[in-house]
């Protein structure tokens, strides 16, 4: 097989799936139920044109007819008057009209022949174009049915091409929505870690620093306050100690002064 055989082959193939991908049942019953109608009408079309035939044929036949028997009638008024030239020419026009009769009888049969063979066709193809309507109607009021139901089925599955790409959107949504909250919640986080200053002016990191600055210096103020307390509560009994103390100093240091003085 040559390229160009195998090329035509593809895209014929090609074309024959984009074809049937794009492909509508109904449509193409509807067309087939249009081409079965029209030729149905050319059959009736042509039913009337034998029939009309017959009938102008019929015609000419009653007139030949007539005009066979009004010659018969001058050939029998020639012969009572004793002219019998004139019969003779009589009777030999009517046997001239005879003879078309006859050809006009034959072509009157065929013509009825071929208007009943017509005439029968166009019935079973009424019957026919009837029948497949039927069926047309059933087949597309199924095929909708089954899509329907199909679409209905996709829609609850997801599998869908719409809900598809309405489920990827609902996932990036999601996404960034939890990227975002993510990236609040840092923000919040360095801000109050006092990573970040806040630009539009005082910041909370400053207000805390300077509320935790009080704070500190209340309790440096608290505690030099709680201490001179007890120096000032502890300087009226400082005296009596150092007396107490004094006194037993002496009787323990005597001992040891009398034992260096002997020493000496």
């Amino acid at each position: 097989m040559g390229i160009l055989q195998r090329m035509s082959m593809i895209f014929r193939a090609k074309a024959d799936k984009a074809l049937d991908s794009a492909e509508d049942p109904r449509e193409t019953l509807d067309y087939s139920y249009k081409k079965q109608l029209e030729m149905l009408q050319k059959v009736r079309r042509g039913v009337a044109d034998v029939a009309t035939s017959r009938k102008r044929i019929e015609v000419q036949m009653n007139q030949l007819q007539q005009q066979a028997e009004k010659l018969q009638g001058q050939a029998k008024q020639a012969m009572s008057h004793g002219r019998e030239d004139l019969a003779r020419e009589a009777l030999t026009r009517r046997s001239g009209l005879e003879n078309q009769l006859n050809d006009l009888r034959s072509q009157h049969e065929a013509l009825q022949g071929e208007e009943e063979k017509l005439t029968t066709a166009a019935q079973r193809l009424q019957a026919k174009v009837e029948s497949f309507r039927t069926r047309k109607e059933s087949i597309k009021a199924t095929y909708t049915a089954a899509e329907a139901q199909t679409r209905v089925g996709e829609a609850f599955s997801g599998i869908s091409e719409e809900m598809s790409d309405v489920g990827m959107a609902i996932e990036r949504a999601e996404d960034k929505t939890a990227s975002m909250q993510a990236r609040a919640g840092a923000i919040d986080e360095l801000l109050a870690s006092g990573a970040l200053e806040d630009a539009t002016g005082t910041s909370k990191d400053d207000l805390s620093a300077e509320l935790d600055r009080l704070s500190s210096t209340g309790d440096v103020e608290l505690e030099l306050s709680r201490m001179k307390q007890e120096i000032e509560g502890g300087s009226s009994e400082a005296p009596k100690q150092i007396e107490g103390e004094s006194g037993s100093a002496d009787t323990t240091v005597a001992p040891e002064t009398q034992r260096e003085e002997g020493q000496r």
